[in-house]
């Protein structure tokens, strides 16, 4: 077997002592030189990232363990979260820490096990995403009906332009289209999607749909689009969004936060504008509907004039005035009938009362003979001669007439009985 390290051999011709320093010094160029890369998979345990940035954390499995460090440079680039327990492979160089006399990983790259990264990563932030409600059905919007303007974030030189502008000019010309260069895919290209996004929003000339996408791709190319930035551009957006990323195999958090998801650009257009034979024909069965409609509701009203003209008051209109007239004349003469009958019927009464209050009357009986005698002074009719005194002044009322006297004697019913005998 080679030894690896020819250098530890035991002097045979000296008996050296080493000083701390001089073999942990040894044993760091030793185990650099010889391990300045290696693959170590294992479970990330004791896992912690300070505010420094860096990540450390030990690799261990049934049997043995060893420490590892991930420099913040190298943590920046990754697409997941570390995590105890994971399962992961790493890439790195042994290195050995003189201060502690220990030894460890520097890891330069590193990978789940059993998944890619990126899988990985995509599942960590859809999972995150999702917790908070972005991916949420509820909060969609319907997308306008006929837009007048719509903006496109994509790179102005892929395939998926030019396909949805001439799918959206063979469907409907009435829509300006605003095209916002970006980059979709590489280093910085999910930044420039999400400020685009923003842009949009904020253009003083109002846009009534926004449409982001590209071509298809792989997982790689359409990362940019899976990144956070972007999702939560989409998902702050005030103008509904249309995703059009890749093809329908392909599905990003894009597609799941946006109020739409179209499965190609085309598609998108198909789905942003409608289409000008469809308006077309629907306009034309909206017509012939509305012919019949008008023709069946003016049959319907011209039978119903001709049954209402065939009737009594629409043939002889002059019959009812007729008829109301003749009737006022017959209640007129029975009125005047009746009113001369009650006239002489009152006068017959009145008479009949006439003669009754006659006999009643006392004129009635000085008519017959008789007189009545009442003073001279107040009118007080006398009753009774004995009321009277010598003296006074009488008057006395005939059928005609009248006459005053004075009372000479006054003679009591006794006396007139007296002297009649």
């Amino acid at each position: 077997m080679q030894n690896l390290f020819p250098e530890l051999e035991p002097e045979s011709d000296s008996g050296r002592v080493w000083s701390v320093f001089e073999l942990t010094s040894q044993v760091k160029d030793l185990l650099e030189c010889n391990f300045p890369e290696v693959w170590v998979s294992g479970e990330i345990s004791n896992f912690s990232r300070p505010q420094s940035g860096h990540c450390y954390f030990t690799l261990k499995d049934e049997r043995a363990q060893i420490r590892a460090v991930l420099w913040r440079t190298a943590a920046a680039r990754l697409r997941f979260e570390l995590q105890d327990g994971l399962e992961v492979v790493c890439q790195g160089a042994l290195e050995v820490y003189a201060p502690r006399g220990t030894y460890q990983l520097v890891v330069r790259q590193i990978e789940p096990k059993g998944i890619g990264a990126l899988e990985l990563a995509l599942r960590k932030l859809k999972e995150r995403l999702a917790a908070e409600g972005l991916f949420d059905p509820g909060r969609k919007r319907p997308l306008p009906r006929f837009p007048r303007r719509v903006a496109f974030v994509t790179s102005p030189t892929g395939a998926a332009v030019r396909d949805f502008l001439e799918v959206l000019r063979r469907r409907w010309q009435g829509v300006d289209v605003l095209i916002v260069p970006v980059r979709v895919q590489g280093e910085g290209a999910a930044r420039e999607i999400a400020a685009a996004i923003e842009l949009v929003n904020r253009l003083a000339e109002p846009v009534d749909c926004l449409v982001v996408g590209r071509g298809g791709g792989s997982l790689e190319d359409l990362w940019a689009f899976n990144e956070e930035p972007v999702v939560r551009a989409i998902y702050a957006s005030r103008i509904p969004v249309v995703s059009a990323v890749g093809h329908e195999i392909d599905v990003t958090l894009s597609d799941l936060v946006a109020d739409v998801r179209a499965l190609t650009p085309s598609e998108a257009a198909e789905l942003v504008a409608p289409a000008a034979d469809e308006i077309a024909a629907a306009l034309r069965g909206q017509r012939q509907r509305l012919l019949v409609a008008l023709r069946r509701r003016a049959a319907l009203i011209r039978t119903r004039l001709e049954s209402l003209a065939g009737r009594r008051p629409f043939r002889k209109p002059f019959d009812v005035v007729h008829d109301v007239a003749r009737r006022l004349d017959e209640l007129s003469t029975r009125g005047n009938r009746a009113l001369r009958q009650r006239l002489l019927t009152a006068r017959r009464q009145a008479d009949g009362m006439a003669t009754h209050l006659e006999s009643l009357s006392p004129l009635g009986v000085l008519g017959r003979g008789y007189s009545l005698t009442q003073r001279a002074a107040g009118g007080q009719l006398i009753r009774d001669a004995a009321a009277l005194s010598p003296g006074e002044l009488v008057t006395t009322r005939f059928f005609r007439g009248r006459a005053i006297s004075r009372v000479e004697r006054v003679e009591g019913e006794s006396e007139e009985s007296g002297a009649g005998r």
